[in-house]
């Protein structure tokens, strides 16, 4: 659903007392990087371990294609009985359904049920009808979803709905991790699941971690390093998958709403204090476009955005001025 278009710099100059690791693992369908600052390599190895174990948990709670975690359980179920689940896995659901509230749908984890009738691996040589888009998107609508907090039951009303928490849970892991980190007094370091990003602290010779922000249209040039401060960044993006009708450029990330791909944007990056909240803001942003997109996150100021369209063109919101990011 994403494609990363922003790249991390670690640069660190000099000696220091403290160290720096990393590991890339698989976890959640998806890649992980993971950064630990820490006074010895072995306590900084030892605090790796236990992201991945946290990460780990938290894939077997919230992954739908496992077949033994609770939200494949809340999906075998669907239009037949409520599925008692854990209250983390209740309450990330009730966030997740605020999220499509706040976004008229345009943020759905209902999405999961969605027929994959657009291919863009280029063999599709025409647009599916619209009764087929339309038919595509029926099971999909977090109308349907109940809440039963007192009993922590989830109920898909639909027979055949799916929820699904690729969009959400690679964020959640992330912050997770970042305040679990924090709560052992590990001063700084990154977790990236797949893009995203949660950082905190600073690199050890005590300069900020930096992320470099990349225009799709000329993918290769970095234009702009911006300076986190224990910030979540994420970027969604459409500039390799698409299909051209009639002119028309159609990305991969679907609306849930229609059943049309997103037009109009190319990447979308979002920086604010969670991982999981900047990663529906870029999904929905993507889905909704630029005006209303702009809109949205005019409503949440401790969120900063990066648009840029398909013609290349850059929009930010107001409180941040990329051109003071800017390279020469």
């Amino acid at each position: 659903m994403k494609k990363i278009l922003v790249c991390l710099l670690l640069i660190s100059f000099g000696s220091t007392a403290q160290v720096l690791r990393k590991r890339t693992v698989k976890l959640m369908g998806g890649r992980f990087d993971i950064t630990i600052v820490a006074k010895d390599s072995l306590s900084a190895e030892e605090n790796i371990d236990a992201v991945i174990a946290e990460i780990t948990r938290i894939e077997n709670l919230i992954s739908d294609w496992k077949s033994d975690t609770q939200i494949s359980e809340v999906n075998r179920n669907a239009g037949i009985a409520p599925v008692k689940v854990d209250p983390e896995v209740f309450r990330l659901t009730e966030r997740a359904i605020h999220f499509s509230e706040i976004t008229n749908g345009a943020f759905d984890i209902s999405f999961a049920a969605m027929d994959r009738i657009w291919k863009f691996d280029g063999s599709m040589t025409q647009m599916p009808t619209p009764e087929a888009i339309k038919k595509s998107v029926e099971k999909v609508g977090y109308h349907n979803i109940i809440l039963d907090p007192k009993n922590s039951t989830i109920f898909l009303k639909l027979k055949g709905m799916k929820i699904g928490f690729g969009a959400l849970g690679e964020g959640y892991a992330a912050d997770r991790c970042r305040d679990m980190m924090l709560a052992k007094g590990i001063k700084a370091g990154i977790v990236n699941g797949s893009g995203d990003m949660s950082t905190w602290g600073k690199q050890p010779n005590g300069k900020p971690w930096g992320v470099g922000i990349t225009n799709p249209i000329h993918k290769d040039t970095i234009f702009a390093v911006i300076p986190l401060y224990k910030s979540a960044v994420v970027t969604s993006g459409s500039y390799e998958k698409y299909v051209i009708f009639n002119g028309k450029r159609y990305a991969h990330i679907i609306n849930p709403v229609t059943g049309y791909p997103a037009t109009g944007l190319c990447s979308v990056t979002v920086l604010g204090p969670s991982a999981e909240m900047a990663n529906g803001f870029s999904t929905s942003v993507m889905v909704l476009g630029k005006d209303l997109g702009l809109a949205l996150l005019k409503k949440y100021p401790a969120y900063k955005a990066i648009l840029i369209t398909d013609k290349g063109k850059i929009y930010s919101t107001p409180n941040i001025d990329i051109n003071k990011y800017k390279l020469e």
